[in-house]
């Protein structure tokens, strides 16, 4: 004998479920109509169905919510990988939580996750020769990369990969990078 088709299975819980929530719209956007709920509400038919060694629904996909969800999924893991890398090249707490919303306890466990201690005191100022440095670099990739000056994640974005670049904490960088565009926004 063959075995009861687990679709059907799954449906009917599922259906059973909605209906106990009192969700009867959504037993309905499964494709139940209100014969087949009535029938629902019968134990020895409920049975019949659940253990018919033959499908009698059938799955469909939407794929657009399907895709949605994995850009979701890829957009949550660019952004943890993100957090991670300012995290690594001394950004600060302050700056996750700002451009990312995450609180300081999750950021101390993003830290503890990646091996990253808090900081304490101060972070070290760029020598001059790194200024000059990161002012060429970030005046020649402003223009290259067309960012502008009020685009504050495309900025952060630059100011990661220059702190990287220079090796240079992010935070001192990104407090750099501020004052230069301020002073660039008031036309000085």
């Amino acid at each position: 004998m063959a075995a009861p088709h687990l679709l059907n299975q799954a449906v009917v819980t599922q259906a059973l479920h909605d209906l106990r929530d009192g969700q009867l719209r959504r037993c309905l956007d499964m494709g139940f109509g209100e014969h087949e709920l009535e029938v629902l509400k019968q134990p020895a038919l409920v049975a019949l169905l659940v253990n018919a060694c033959v499908s009698w629904c059938k799955v469909t996909v939407d794929c657009e919510v399907l895709g949605r969800l994995v850009g979701q999924a890829r957009d949550s893991e660019r952004e943890i990988d993100t957090v991670d890398r300012m995290l690594r090249l001394g950004g600060s707490s302050e700056m996750v939580c700002r451009y990312y919303g995450l609180t300081h306890q999750e950021i101390a466990v993003r830290r503890e996750i990646i091996g990253q201690p808090g900081r304490k005191g101060r972070h070290p100022t760029l020598r001059e020769a790194q200024e000059k440095e990161l002012w060429r670099t970030w005046k020649a990739a402003v223009a290259e990369r067309h960012i502008a000056l009020d685009d504050e994640m495309a900025m952060l974005a630059l100011a990661t990969d220059l702190a990287e670049s220079l090796d240079a904490s992010l935070t001192v960088v990104w407090a750099t990078l501020r004052r230069w565009i301020a002073r660039e926004s008031a036309g000085e």
